[in-house]
């Protein structure tokens, strides 16, 4: 019995020490040559990418498959300032 206690207060423990992820996200500007076409987005971005820098590379890679290049990442935020840029993202909103 205090074995079991022993564990499952270690279990909570460990639970409540975990950080708390929350979602990234980032808008960005990305154009197509011949013709020429820009547009504005906004993408999720993994856990793991959630600076400028790492944004970059991430959607660089993801636009590129649709023939997109990435122009700039304008900023990194997670979920309180996502429903602000839908409007403005339009079709580009989530899509990458």
């Amino acid at each position: 019995m205090k074995h079991t206690l022993t564990l499952s207060l270690a279990l909570l423990l460990a639970t409540l020490a975990a950080p708390a992820s929350a979602a990234c996200y980032a808008d960005y500007k990305a154009k197509q040559d011949n013709p020429l076409r820009l547009h504005y987005g906004v993408a999720k971005l993994p856990d793991d990418a959630c600076s400028k820098t790492q944004a970059a590379d991430v959607l660089a890679k993801k636009l590129s498959k649709d023939g997109w290049s990435l122009l700039n990442v304008i900023s990194v935020f997670d979920d309180s300032g996502l429903a602000a840029k839908r409007e403005n993202a339009g079709d580009f909103y989530l899509r990458y």
